[in-house]
């Protein structure tokens, strides 16, 4: 009976989306037919549906399996939608999302002041987030925090168009980007300020269409940001600079506290998930020159996505690699498909998998390692224990 009335309900919602478009296909004859179908069940029947649906939402109160994950979806803030929330239709042979993976939507102005605060500024001075253009699933609790400056977002500079096209990401890609904003500097510098804060995470898309890289204009957004927030931890998230070591040498005089460059994946697979102009080797020796060029006097930092084809050894190499570049802090989070047209997840990863890596990262000599499903390089979890070891280590540099 299960299977009947499935089979009926998504007849009847193929045609009542069929006949909200205005075109006329060849299909017409099909759908008639499929009305009339419906049409007859019902009249043979008339309580059938009233059942069917009784009987369908007593199951699913009963099954606990998932609940949780629905229970999200359904508390909705106001002015979200529904598809707004949504990771996208679940289409037949694929399995759904596992239930350890949850995405936490956002409240309103009268649970998250904060949250509305930090979008209101962005907005009002036409700045970017990564946490909007990548569309993280943490926004809503980095947005959000509390009022003891654990709020943050990833403000991304250099516009919201990025010259590289890597298959896992949703920033939007162009060849020949705006210009750079000259204002942007002192925009994002009170825009931080606004937020009140007291650890920012500042990245940029890639810019290759520019002589430097864009590095330029990188020191001059971090050096503003620390000009009007002197006791402000400040991370970079920065690219590769085409492997320009002379440009990273220049990021690294800017007075930040934490360097971060991506690795992103493990080495095989890099070539089909990075743009071609990212190699996995690239990336170490940027983390690598930074370790060295600084004596260690930066924090450095990168982050693996686990979903996309790996085997557990590259993982573990892949570890051992930035370790060896003198990578100080390290992440891991499952990768999720942020669009159609962007590369499908091969799995999901298991939590219990997530907390392996992490204790061998520690047990590999990393100071900090944040490994989660929904970890990302710039998870406010992470801050925390980077605060501490910041701390720790001027404490020691003053002896």
């Amino acid at each position: 009976m299960l299977r009947h009335s499935s089979h009926l309900l998504l007849t009847v919602s193929a045609v009542i989306r069929s006949t909200a478009t205005t075109s006329v296909s060849a299909d017409a004859s099909t759908l008639r037919s499929r009305i009339n179908i419906a049409s007859e069940m019902d009249k043979k029947d008339p309580n059938y549906r009233e059942r069917f649906l009784k009987h369908f939402r007593e199951k699913l109160n009963s099954d606990t399996t998932g609940k949780n994950q629905l229970e999200s979806f359904f508390d909705l803030p106001e002015g979200i939608s529904p598809t707004q929330a949504s990771m996208g239709p679940i289409k037949r042979g694929e399995e759904p999302l596992p239930p350890w993976i949850k995405l936490k939507v956002p409240k309103g102005m009268t649970h998250r002041p904060r949250f509305n605060r930090i979008r209101r500024s962005m907005r009002e001075k036409k700045l970017s987030t990564v946490c909007e253009e990548a569309k993280c699933p943490n926004i809503g609790e980095c947005w959000g925090g509390e009022d003891d400056g654990t709020a943050t977002a990833t403000i991304m500079v250099m516009g919201s168009h990025c010259t590289r096209g890597c298959r896992f990401c949703s920033v939007l890609t162009s060849q020949k980007p705006p210009p750079l904003d000259s204002n942007e500097p002192e925009k994002v510098a009170a825009a931080v300020k606004e937020m009140g804060v007291d650890y920012i995470v500042m990245t940029m898309v890639d810019r290759d269409d520019l002589e430097d890289s864009g590095a330029g204009h990188v020191c001059r957004c971090i050096s503003e940001i620390k000009k009007e927030n002197p006791s402000l931890i400040l991370e970079a998230l920065v690219g590769d600079f085409h492997g320009n070591l002379d440009l990273v040498e220049r990021i690294t005089t800017a007075p930040l506290t934490v360097y971060a460059h991506n690795i992103e994946c493990v080495e095989r697979i890099t070539p089909r998930v990075r743009d071609r102009r990212a190699t996995y080797r690239q990336s170490l020796r940027t983390l690598e020159h930074v370790t060295r060029y600084t004596n260690g006097r930066l924090l450095t930092k990168s982050s693996i996505m686990l979903g996309l084809g790996e085997t557990e050894e590259e993982v573990r190499q892949t570890l051992r690699d930035l370790r060896t570049a003198g990578v100080s802090a390290v992440t891991l989070g499952q990768y999720l498909q942020p669009s159609r047209t962007r590369l499908k997840v091969a799995r999901y990863a298991h939590p219990k998998e997530f907390e392996m890596w992490e204790d061998e990262a520690m047990k590999m000599g990393f100071l900090y390692c944040a490994s989660g499903p929904m970890v990302r390089s710039s998870y406010k979890a992470g801050e925390y224990y980077i605060k501490n070891i910041l701390k720790q280590r001027e404490v020691y540099q003053e002896f």
